[in-house]
């Protein structure tokens, strides 16, 4: 009997044992599940694209990016779970405080280049799915940023973001609509929330907060133009939810438009790795939004005929033309740096490897910011189906060269006549016609000051009566 009972005892123990580890092995499927969970969270809401190094395959997460802003030059913090330099020490409620409000651990405000305007939405459950990720999925960089934030007064002063919270910043949920379908609701949840298209799409107010009545009607971005993305026929009407899902995950779309800029680096940070359902949703919301109507570039009054040059019309340039930028001529700047991939009548290939130039929205588009900014910086660009390069020309052609290759390309290919200057091109270079707020900036400060004096002076003068 004492055999038996020991025997018992002994199968109990280990019964009991492996249930332990079946729970243990259940708890680490589950956190691993919740892990991947806040990785794709992390990438639907793009943290990658500025919480990097500013350096070519630098550590993810890291920081150091400069995110250009008209009151200058914003650095992307570590948000590794260094307890040093990143993370490491915040709560899960702080860290939600700094994603969906805006303040760090110790209080500081952060910028809304920071778009906890729109993540304010993010629900409790994908928080703590991407708490979860970056506290255990993400490696810690124990790396300081190589620069720091300096924006000139008054933005240096973090304080002054408690008054313009107070105006713009929202602290209310998500909600489903109960009026939308599933996929409506996920669209808008994926839209407004994690992906904030609106920060870029949307134009801004005196005070630099988005005009949520012209939601995606496009908005100046730091040189470039974030086109309207409405149901429009200045938008993207005539795309249809296909097409657009073939843009954003590819990056590209035969005969309409190329993404460079700040677009190719969400479609290579973010939307190639989304699924198609997800990416079918966002596309179903956005051609169901509001259309707003913006204005459209004026054509010539006669059509362009395309400039023969070398008496060639057909087929691409010559490469060894690529050498010879001395030209002032905007037609032989073309020939030089763009027929021998573009063809001489901005047709492209075939193929599309190299996209036509007409019916191209950076040609074709309200204004020269996109055309200008592609020959600036020129497009690197990685897609679901294929990587994309195509050079920089800010060291070969000076501005006045830019401007005249643009009115060029605009002028042969889209009918449209700008008459660009090379002080245009410099500003664009620059990040663009500074806002209200900066070029008026002094003016506001002195008129403050004087209305304060002046509130004074009168409630002296009510105390000596």
């Amino acid at each position: 009997m004492k055999i038996h009972f020991k025997f018992l005892a002994i199968v109990a123990v280990m019964a009991g044992l492996l249930a332990s580890f079946s729970l243990q092995a259940e708890d680490a499927e589950a956190n691993k599940a919740l892990i991947e969970r806040g990785k794709y969270i992390a990438i639907a809401a793009d943290c990658g694209a500025c919480h990097r190094q500013a350096v070519e395959n630098g550590v993810p997460f890291a920081g150091g990016y400069a995110i250009q802003s008209p009151m200058g030059r914003i650095i992307a913090s570590n948000i590794t779970p260094s307890q040093q330099f990143g993370m490491g020490n915040y709560s899960e409620a702080q860290f939600a405080d700094a994603v969906r409000k805006g303040v760090t651990q110790d209080g500081r405000n952060l910028y809304p280049a920071m778009p906890y305007t729109a993540y304010h939405g993010i629900t409790d459950d994908d928080i703590h799915a991407l708490y979860v990720y970056f506290m255990q999925g993400v490696k810690a960089a124990d790396i300081a940023p190589t620069a720091v934030t300096r924006l000139g007064f008054p933005f240096n002063i973090r304080q002054v973001m408690w008054g313009w919270n107070l105006l713009y910043r929202s602290e209310k949920p998500f909600e489903q609509q109960t009026n939308l379908s599933e996929q409506l609701n996920r669209g808008r949840y994926l839209v407004d929330v994690l992906g904030h298209c609106s920060t870029c799409h949307t134009p801004r107010n005196m005070l630099m907060a988005e005009k949520t009545s012209l939601n995606l009607s496009g908005s100046p971005l730091g040189g470039w133009y974030a086109p309207n993305i409405t149901p429009d026929s200045s938008g993207i009407a005539g795309w249809s939810q296909s097409d657009l899902v073939t843009y954003l995950k590819t990056g590209h779309l035969a005969g309409k438009a190329q993404a460079a800029g700040p677009m190719a680096e969400a479609v290579e940070n973010s939307f190639r790795f989304m699924t198609d359902e997800d990416l079918n949703a966002m596309a179903a919301w956005i051609k169901q939004v509001p259309a707003v109507a913006t204005p459209v570039a004026t054509k010539s009054a006669q059509p362009r005929l395309l400039t023969d040059i070398n008496n060639v019309i057909i087929g691409q340039g010559d490469p060894s033309s690529l050498a010879d930028y001395s030209q002032t001529n905007g037609a032989m700047l073309y020939e030089s740096a763009c027929a021998s991939c573009h063809g001489h009548q901005g047709q492209g290939t075939s193929d599309n490897f190299y996209p036509s130039l007409i019916n191209n929205s950076a040609v074709s588009g309200p204004g020269p910011q996109n055309l200008v900014m592609t020959i600036v910086e020129g497009i690197h660009r990685k897609g679901s189906d294929s990587d994309v390069s195509m050079p920089a020309f800010a060291q070969q052609m000076n501005n006045g060269q830019i401007a005249s290759l643009s009115n060029y390309v605009r002028s042969q290919f889209a009918n449209i006549d700008d008459r660009l200057s090379a002080e245009d091109v410099q500003t664009l270079r620059h990040g663009g016609e500074p806002p209200f707020i900066v070029r008026y900036l002094y003016w506001l400060i002195g008129a403050s000051i004087v209305i304060v004096l002046l509130i004074l002076f009168g409630l002296m003068r009510l105390r000596k009566r």
